[in-house]
């Protein structure tokens, strides 16, 4: 009952659902009415512009797109708006695509795709080659960190699985994974937009991408900021003046009016972080529109 609460008030405060709940609640009871008996089955389902993606009872990280159409609307709408067909977009802790499916198959840019764990990645090379985007998706099964190894990450935990820390082992489900630096990756020549959410382990990402930050082609980095990085003893107020040292400010968007609106701080869940805002805002203010749950935007 606790999660059906949590659902429907998540739709109700979705920026896009809540101008459509009744759309949005029946989309629910149909995803629900069909996993109901098969919850381990992974289903076909629409996203947008032709897209699809599979999806399976609990794989919230991309569940939350059949009722909302965009999950994550704000930063999604983002992305959608700035990206273009030149650009290289690096997701980092991508779980099985949503971001990804959006760059590479609606605004046919290049995508390295970064997911830890076994069994998520191969969900998201099913979703990419659902789409045929393998010649613009390069999937790296691999955890993002400050240097090359490797860790144990948990297993079981959907879209809040992370890497282990010292006082979680013993009661924790896990698997070994493999760490590379994004600095390490040869194949990642300059990227132009930038996601992170690796439940809390971003410090240690961004340690690993010092050079990366560098690129002059980087315009932008959607991080998620949400306090799980205490469980490895560190302060998201240092990952903030960091990238304030790079040139970056945090801002928020709103897909419906095409407009960043600067932030005192970052906020408790995604934030994007950007630097050279007139070239991003020719950008936004330029970009085709898409359609979604009846809007086009």
């Amino acid at each position: 009952m606790e999660k059906i609460k949590r659902t429907f008030g998540f739709i109700l405060n979705h920026p896009l659902a809540k101008r459509h709940p009744i759309k949005a609640i029946i989309r629910l009871l149909i995803w629900q009415l069909q996993t109901g008996g098969n919850p381990s089955k992974l289903f076909v389902k629409q996203y947008l512009s032709g897209l699809r993606f599979f999806a399976r009872k609990g794989l919230t990280g991309i569940t939350g797109n059949i009722y909302t159409g965009l999950h994550e609307f704000n930063d999604m709408g983002f992305l959608l708006h700035f990206l273009r067909p030149e650009d290289i977009f690096l997701d980092v802790g991508a779980n099985v695509g949503s971001y990804t499916l959006l760059a590479s198959g609606i605004c046919q840019a290049k995508s390295i795709t970064i997911e830890a764990s076994k069994n998520t990645a191969e969900i998201t090379q099913k979703n990419i080659n659902l789409n045929k985007l393998q010649d613009k998706v390069t999937l790296i099964n691999a955890a993002a960190g400050a240097t090359n190894g490797t860790l144990n990450f948990s297993k079981n935990q959907d879209t809040t699985n992370h890497i282990i820390s010292n006082n979680e082992l013993a009661n924790t489900d896990v698997e070994t994974v493999n760490v590379i630096s994004v600095d390490s990756l040869t194949i990642i020549e300059k990227p132009a937009l930038i996601k992170i959410d690796v439940e809390g382990f971003e410090t240690e990402v961004l340690n690993g991408m010092v050079n990366t930050l560098k690129q002059p082609s980087l315009k932008a980095i959607i991080i998620e900021l949400n306090g799980s990085g205490a469980r490895y003893g560190f302060n998201e107020e240092k990952i903030h003046q960091n990238l304030l040292l790079n040139g970056f400010e945090p801002y928020q968007y709103d897909p419906f009016a095409r407009a960043l609106t600067i932030l005192d701080s970052f906020g408790n869940y995604n934030t994007i972080y950007c630097r050279d805002t007139e070239f991003i805002n020719q950008r936004i203010n330029a970009a085709k529109t898409f359609d979604v749950l009846s809007e086009t935007i």
